[in-house]
Parts: C-alpha cells; sequence; structure tokens
C-alpha cells in the first residue's frame, strides 16, 4: 500500500507567521490510489531553529489526522518551528516522513513590544473626514542582516511600505474587531525587502472601521477620533545581534493624496499631492511634522486566527450602457464586493467620479436609492483628480463598494472597457464545495450563492456590503452550514466568534451585530431594548456547535463554551420573568405548574423573529410590527431557540466531558420542549401563528411530541399548497424546510419548492438575471424596481440542501471522519455532481438517471469511511459496483438492508455504482 502524506497545516493554514496559540493544532492528509486506506497511527516531531527535536509524539495509535495539538515544551516569542509527521496504514506499515512544514510564533507577551503609540498630527475638529496620513522613518540595516519580522498594528487601517514597495498583499488590516477590547497585530517577513545601509518604512493611516461610518446608523468615531500606528521592525544578523526599528518620536508624519478614505462613502483623490519617493530612503520629509508619542499601555493585541483578506477575481466590464438619463455605466455582469482599478489620460486638474450600485432602475436608469438607510443616501463614490502628464491608473485603498454597475463622470472621452478591472475583495478562504446539475437555474443559484458569501465574508460576516456592512449575527449562524460547504470558514469564524464572546454582555446576552460598532447607541434607550434577540444571539450555540460537526474542532468548541452557557443562561433568566400582560389571565395566579410552564416560555424581550417573512408586515419599516414584538415578544420563536439551544449546549457539553452540564441542559431542553407543545401546539398539530415558519421550526427542532409530528406535517404542507406551492418562510426557518419536508417523506414538494419561478421562490431571482442572493424575495419586482439589498447570503443556505441531500454528501461523525452518501433523486434533474474538499481530503457524489437506470459514482478520501444509503426500493442484490457484485470488489466493507433502505459500507477510494432506479 503506497501512501504519501500531503497539505500539512497548522491551526488550518499553511506555514503560518506570528501566531500565539501556545498549543496549535496539526493537520496533514493521505494521498492513495488504493481502496480501504485507513492510517492506524502517527508520528509527529517539532524542530527548533538551533536543530534538535523539541517535541516528539512518539508513535501515537489512533485515526486521528486532523486537530492533532502540540503537546511539547512551550513555544517562545518570534521563533519558527519545522514540523513534519509519518503515519502507518492499517496494515502497520510505516509511511516515509513527510516534508517539513512550519510555523512561526508571533509576540507572545506585552514584554516583547519596544514600540509605543504614535499619533500623527491631524486637525482636532472629529467631525470632519481628514487626509489619510503618511508616516515614515529611515534607519540602518549592517551587514549580514540573517531575517527580519514587522510586527505591527494601527487604530484605524494601515498599508505598510518598504523600500518603495507595499508589504504583504493582507488588505483592511489589522481587521475588524472590538477595538476597545482586542486589536489584532499582523507580522511580515520582510528579510528580502532590505538592503545593506539606508532603508525606509512608510505606513498610510485610514480611518477604517475605527472612525468611519459603520453600521446602519453610519456611525462614526465609534472607538476614537485619533488614529495611531504601533510598529516594530525585527532585524536578526547572523552574529547573534538584535536590531530594533519602532514607532518613537523619530518618526515624521504628512497628509498626502488620499483626502478622504471611508469604508462606507468612498474615497477622495488628487493624485496632484502624491508625495514620489516617500517610502525610499534618502526622501526629504524636513517639511514634515512630527509624531505625538503616547505615554499609554499598548492594550489587549493578539494575532489574527482568521484568514487575510486580499485581492481576489477581476473582471472586466461586460458593456458600457448610455442610460435612458444620458449617464455612462459601467456593466461588469456580477454583483460583488471590491473596487475598481482604471486607467486614464487627461489633462492635470480632471475631476473624475466613479459611483458604484447593484441595479438600474425600472425605466433603465443606474440608481442607489434602494439602498438609502433612515432617509440617508448612500454614496460608494471615489473621486479621483488627474495629475496630468500622460497616463495614470488607479484604485482605491481602506474602501469597499458592493456593485455590478458603476456610472462614470467627468471622463475626458468615451470609456474604453479595457480601461475598467473590478477587483472582488474578500477574506481568503479557499472554496471547498461545488455543486452542479442538470438545471442551469438551480447551478446559478449556487453560483449567487457563492458571490454573496465572497462579497459578504470581508474579516467579518457582513449582511450586505452596501446599507449596512453589519455582522449580524442571525445572518451568520443560518448560512454557517452552507458557507462552511462552499469555503473553508474554520479560521475565519474562529476569529468572529473570539469577537462575540468579547462583545457579549455580563449577563450574557448576545448584541445583534458583532463586533458591536455601535455599542455607544446601544446603552439606553430603543437601541438598548432590541439587543439580545432569539436567533441572533443563537449564533452563540448553533456556530461553535457548526463549526465543531464541519471540522471536528473542539478546541474551539472548548474556548466558547462558557459564551455557549451564558447565553443560554440569559435566555433562562428572560424566560423565568413572566410579563405584566400573562397575569392577567386568573388561572396564573392559583396554578404552581402554569407558572412553572410560563417560565419555560420565552415571551419578553424584542426578537426581530421569522424577518421578512412573505406577507407578515415584517419588512423593512415594519413599525407596528417592531412595536408589537417589543410589547409582546415571539414567543413561538423565541422558546423554539431556547429549547434549541438548550439542546445544542447538552451536546456540546457531553462532548467535553462536562457531563453533570450534560444532564441538566438536556433536562432542560426536554421541559422546554413539553413547555411549547402545551402552550402553542393544538391537538390537532395547528400552532398559532398559523404560518409555514411556525411548522418548520417545531419540526426541526423537535418541539412537538411524536404522535404529533405528522399533523404538524399536514398543516405544513397544506399551508404550502394553499400559497399555490410557493415557500412562505423568512429568515429563521427557510435553511430548514427543504430539509424537514425530505426528511418527513415530502421530497417530490421540496423538490417542486425548489424549482418554483414565480415569488417568492429562491428561483425567481434567478429568471430576473440575478448574479447574487437578494435580502428580499421581490428584490426587484415585476415592474423592474429594485428593493432592500441585492447581496444579501441568508437566502442562500438552501445550497446546503443541494449538497446535502441532493448530492447526499452528509456529515457521519464530526469533522467527516466518516460520511453518510445518500442522495435524493428528485423533481426535473436527470443528474448532479458535487463535490467536497474535507479536512481529510475530497468527498464527491455524482449520480445520473437513464433509462430506468441510477448511476452513483462516490469518491471517499483516505482515512475515512462511509454508508452509501441508496433508495429504499433498491435491493443490495441488484446493485453492481464497477460492473461486479458488491462482494467482489474491495473497499466494501459490508452491506445491509435498514428501515427499508439499502446500506452498504465502503472504505476509502473511487466507486461507481449501479442499480435500477424507478422514481
Amino acid at each position: 500500500m503506497t501512501i504519501t502524506l500531503a497539505n500539512l497545516r497548522c491551526n488550518y493554514l499553511v506555514n503560518p507567521l506570528g501566531i500565539d496559540d501556545l498549543a496549535p493544532r496539526f493537520f496533514w492528509q493521505l494521498v492513495s490510489d488504493e481502496r480501504a486506506v485507513l492510517q492506524s497511527a502517527y508520528q509527529i516531531q517539532v524542530s527548533a531553529p538551533a536543530g534538535g527535536i523539541l517535541w516528539d509524539s512518539g508513535k501515537v495509535g489512533s485515526l486521528r489526522s486532523v486537530q492533532v495539538p502540540y503537546g511539547g515544551p512551550p513555544l517562545a516569542s518570534a521563533v519558527r518551528y519545522a514540523w513534519r509527521v509519518r503515519v502507518w496504514d492499517n496494515h502497520g506499515a510505516p509511511t516515509y516522513w513527510s516534508d517539513y512544514a512550519w510555523f512561526e510564533m508571533g509576540l507572545l507577551s506585552p514584554d516583547d513590544w519596544r514600540a509605543r503609540w504614535v499619533e500623527p498630527l491631524e486637525a482636532e475638529d472629529p467631525l470632519a473626514f481628514k487626509p489619510c496620513p503618511h508616516l515614515r522613518r529611515e534607519f540602518t540595516v549592517g551587514a549580514g542582516l540573517a531575517a527580519a519580522r514587522l510586527y505591527i498594528t494601527s487604530r484605524g487601517l494601515y498599508e505598510a511600505h518598504l523600500n518603495g514597495a507595499v508589504i504583504g498583499d493582507q488588505l483592511f488590516t489589522p481587521g475588524f474587531t472590538p477595538y476597545d477590547l482586542l486589536l489584532q497585530y499582523q507580522t511580515y517577513d520582510v528579510t528580502a525587502q532590505l538592503t545593506e545601509g539606508a532603508n525606509a518604512l512608510g505606513v498610510i493611516l485610514g480611518d477604517g472601521w475605527y472612525r468611519g461610518k459603520t453600521g446602519i446608523m453610519d456611525s462614526r468615531n465609534v472607538y476614537g477620533t485619533r488614529l495611531g500606528l504601533l510598529a516594530q521592525l525585527a532585524l536578526w544578523y547572523d552574529d547573534g545581534r538584535t536590531e530594533l526599528v519602532a514607532t518613537d518620536e523619530a518618526w515624521r508624519s504628512a497628509a498626502g493624496p488620499i483626502l478622504s478614505a471611508d469604508p462606507k462613502d468612498g474615497e477622495i483623490y488628487d493624485a496632484r499631492r502624491e508625495l514620489p519617493g516617500w517610502d525610499t530612503a534618502g526622501f526629504s520629509d524636513a517639511t514634515w511634522q512630527p509624531v505625538r508619542v503616547l505615554d499609554a499601555p499598548l492594550g489587549a493585541l493578539a494575532a489574527s486566527p482568521g484568514v487575510p483578506v486580499r485581492r481576489k477575481e477581476e473582471l472586466i466590464p461586460q458593456s458600457v450602457l448610455l442610460t435612458p438619463d444620458g449617464s455612462t455605466v459601467l456593466d461588469f455582469g456580477q454583483n460583488l464586493a471590491g473596487i475598481v482599478h482604471f486607467r486614464v489620460e487627461a489633462p492635470a486638474g480632471t475631476e473624475l467620479t466613479l459611483t458604484h450600485g447593484e441595479a438600474l432602475d425600472a425605466d433603465g436608469n443606474f440608481t442607489l436609492a434602494h439602498l438609502a438607510a433612515f432617509g440617508r443616501p448612500l454614496k460608494q463614490e471615489v473621486h479621483y483628480t488627474c495629475r496630468g502628464g500622460g497616463l495614470e491608473e488607479h484604485e482605491a485603498r481602506f474602501t469597499v463598494h458592493g456593485f455590478r454597475y458603476v456610472k462614470l463622470q467627468g471622463w475626458p472621452a468615451k470609456p474604453d472597457p479595457v480601461d475598467f478591472r473590478a477587483v472582488a475583495v474578500y477574506s481568503d478562504m479557499a472554496v471547498t464545495g461545488t455543486f452542479e446539475c442538470s438545471d442551469k437555474h438551480i447551478n446559478q443559484l449556487v453560483r449567487n450563492t457563492l458571490w454573496s458569501m465572497k462579497s459578504n465574508f470581508l474579516d467579518i460576516p457582513t449582511d450586505c456590503p452596501t446599507r449596512e456592512r453589519s455582522g449580524w449575527t442571525g445572518d451568520a449562524q443560518i448560512f454557517a452550514r452552507t458557507g462552511s460547504f462552499l469555503m473553508e470558514t474554520a479560521a475565519f469564524f474562529t476569529k468572529w466568534l473570539r469577537d462575540l464572546a468579547l462583545e457579549q454582555y455580563p449577563s450574557g446576552m448576545v448584541p445583534n451585530v458583532v463586533p458591536n460598532a455601535n455599542r455607544p447607541l446601544h446603552t439606553k434607550g430603543m437601541m438598548a431594548a432590541i439587543e439580545g434577540s432569539s436567533g441572533w444571539g443563537d449564533a452563540a450555540v448553533i456556530l461553535p456547535w457548526t463549526m465543531y460537526q464541519v471540522y471536528g474542532d473542539t478546541s474551539l468548541l472548548a474556548d466558547q463554551y462558557s459564551s455557549m452557557r451564558a447565553w443560554v443562561e440569559y435566555m433562562r433568566t428572560s424566560a423565568s420573568q413572566i410579563p405584566w400582560y400573562k397575569w392577567l389571565n386568573p388561572t396564573l395566579w392559583f396554578s404552581k405548574a402554569k407558572r412553572a410552564r410560563q417560565q419555560l416560555i420565552w415571551d419578553t424581550k424584542y426578537h426581530w423573529g421569522e424577518w421578512l417573512e412573505p406577507g407578515s408586515g415584517y419588512g423593512l419599516g415594519a413599525g407596528w410590527s417592531m412595536l408589537k414584538r417589543r410589547w409582546f415578544g415571539e414567543p413561538t420563536v423565541a422558546t423554539a431557540y431556547y429549547a434549541y439551544s438548550c439542546g445544542l449546549l447538552a451536546e456540546a457539553a457531553r462532548t467535553l466531558g462536562y457531563d453533570d452540564d450534560a444532564r441538566v441542559y438536556a433536562g432542560l431542553a426536554e421541559d422546554i420542549r413539553q413547555a411549547y407543545d402545551a402552550e402553542f401546539i393544538s391537538h390537532d398539530g395547528g400552532i398559532s401563528p398559523d404560518r409555514q415558519a411556525s411548522y418548520v421550526r417545531a419540526l426541526a427542532f423537535g418541539l412537538a411530541p411524536e404522535v404529533k409530528r405528522l399533523d404538524l406535517l399536514d398543516h405544513l404542507v397544506h399551508k404550502i399548497r394553499l400559497a399555490g406551492t410557493h415557500l412562505g418562510t423568512g429568515f429563521l426557518s427557510t435553511p430548514f424546510l427543504l430539509p424537514v419536508l425530505t426528511d418527513f417523506g415530502q421530497a417530490d414538494l421540496a423538490y417542486e419548492l425548489l424549482e418554483q419561478t414565480s415569488a417568492p421562490s429562491w428561483l425567481y431571482a434567478v429568471t430576473k438575471g440575478a448574479t447574487s442572493i437578494w435580502e428580499m424575495w421581490d428584490g426587484i419586482d415585476a415592474q423592474g424596481n429594485p428593493h432592500g439589498s441585492l447581496n444579501h447570503y441568508s437566502y442562500g443556505a438552501v445550497v446546503n440542501w443541494l449538497a446535502q441531500y441532493a448530492a447526499g454528501i452528509e456529515i457521519g461523525a464530526p469533522g467527516y471522519q466518516q460520511i453518510i452518501i445518500q442522495p435524493h433523486p428528485g423533481g426535473e434533474l436527470s443528474w448532479v455532481r458535487a463535490s467536497y474538499q474535507s479536512l481529510y481530503g475530497e468527498i464527491s457524489s455524482s449520480w445520473e438517471l437513464t433509462g430506468g437506470q441510477m448511476t452513483l459514482e462516490v469518491a471517499i478520501p483516505p482515512n475515512t469511511r462511509a454508508t452509501v444509503r441508496l433508495p429504499s426500493t433498491c435491493d443490495p442484490e441488484s446493485v453492481l459496483e464497477s460492473g461486479a457484485a458488491l462482494g467482489r470488489n474491495p473497499g466494501i466493507v459490508g452491506w445491509h438492508r435498514e428501515d427499508g433502505a439499502s446500506l452498504i459500507e465502503i472504505g476509502s477510494g473511487a466507486f461507481s455504482f449501479t442499480l435500477p432506479y424507478n422514481g
């Protein structure tokens, strides 16, 4: 058996630079062309830079090839460690050692920092937008330089330069965190950019989320009014010397050509004010100002466990439109979040404007009207003043826009499409999931979902890249499973969940958005009243559990456990407070049992509820609905999530070995389910409010006793048929709609809903030419008018059903160490192909129906096993694998029938099953 080891990673990253995890985790993949390959043992060696093995795990009998923690002596700051691994196969034979990978520690203690915070001297007016300051310092590098690292962070955003070139390719650094609670820093290897002799280090600062516009309220100066820089360049020489170049009084600052850079409004840039050579040695900064050196604590600094934001795909305009109102508009053919790179030749002083938007209005004119918030128009503009004298190229810094269309103003000649490129900008997560089928509209739906995810996963999971750009917790939790199929989200959500735990209130309440950039507005009045909503705050529980299911990450589960528990306890406290109007019922005064039941019903606090549910009046600006939910709560929604999160917390406790907690919360979850049934579900399975969402949620969360579940299903099916076979669900229950129908034997109806093309439906937007997921089911109405955000990933959560049910790729054990392949053919689909890059390797499932026969192609990665569940009408004896009976092929572990279905147990490898299929 030939096995090679590949894709060595540490903390999900390839050769991570500057981490601060004292027990980093190792990952590797087994590669083999043979079937039924398993690892029986592993051995890891970690070496120190001075030579010699720092830690040798020894031979460890284990299948584990992901999430293996370091177990050696304490790791040191700023040290690079090499590591390698070998494994033994299931026959006891060892592999060769892998190639070496490495990880490098960042600065692990505040004492490692010698830098001091410095601030550029700026105008003191906190309301004015200010130019982006440039800071610089020259220094000398001696002979024999061995290595150099730059450790850097800022208050605001930074772009670092060294000797005339930008350092690295990361954007929007240091990232978005609750800056007053935690500030991330980055580490760069700059050895190759330094030269012996004179060098120059420069940094441009931008407002970013620190003092720029954030959230739906366009709040500014949330974390402070002054930008700052903290940077430390470490130089290590061959002879053992170390030198530090740190931010101090030797730095100088000046304004440059970026007159304003706001995350939402955009950029104002005057190329005539550029500073040629400012980041190179020998530049005269005599007219520059000194910096202000702060005698203040560094603050809470941490390395980022997430993935960097980078420039990604580049698109050229598909057409240049002359709209009915006479505007010149570029159509890039794809709604995305990013920036535009352009080139132009024009006289000095020529003023150009690029305005970015998602849609044209019903008349075909460029519009941003649908993205206004509370009467405030959205700008998304880049203003560029030409320097003249030849061809100029530019792309904005420190801002990002959501757009498909760009309106051009001031161009000196007819724009040429070759002079423009739209550059997508998002967190650099690997694409892990693919799905294709015989329906082109469904394929476009999947592409739209991936693009909306890319557009909204920029260091935090935002709701939209235009109007709000906020890290709404509810949006993140309902999309997490789908997002984790499409892209590898583990490191991304590890970072964001850390922020969530930091933002959690002492009561355990979770804010609606994380980071909570509007926290100063949430201390009193209405803003405080709408925090802590069910379905939104439950992200504290649902997301860590989802990460455990998808990636087998018990480390993250343990790190977040106190946050998970605090949220559930907050719900328990909230539910125990019986609202005033319930006391108007005299039976509550005299029945202890009824009072006890009421204290399990969460009917206090404001809840967003089934947001944007068709026909419910829950849309934006539905004032009465908001007041009603403030006064009377959303008890069917809130209590359902109370039970659901309680149950997940019990499972998490059991996984982590917290047996007492597991018993307590499992019991509490069951009590809440019984109270829910008694309070909300009638004897015939009816629920008030009598809406699709109520039945979907009750069935998905197991809130009804078994004897009532088919009655609930009947009500759900009736509501769907009554709506003309249209869905009627909003944000929270839409992800569960098709899984519930399929699990309860209504796969045909699930496919009918999926393939529906009139609103409300998933494919309505596709038929309207959408290239992303809309916030509202009728984001562009029948007259062609846009409404709300047109780049909102939430409803794209249906893609998980396509992968898990239509293609049949399902988790059998956390992290996909065991896999279930259980395709559900249906609807008008004649074939489906899907794949998923798990931590163990690629899983794929493809089926095709032809002439009463089904062909199922399956690939299972080494060191995993799978159960293939075939349609219930199929007899295992009639199934062929690679043209032969099941018992004649290696890798087939066994087969049997269970609950009317045929189950085939297989090891790793590629398999081709052929079976009769009659639909």
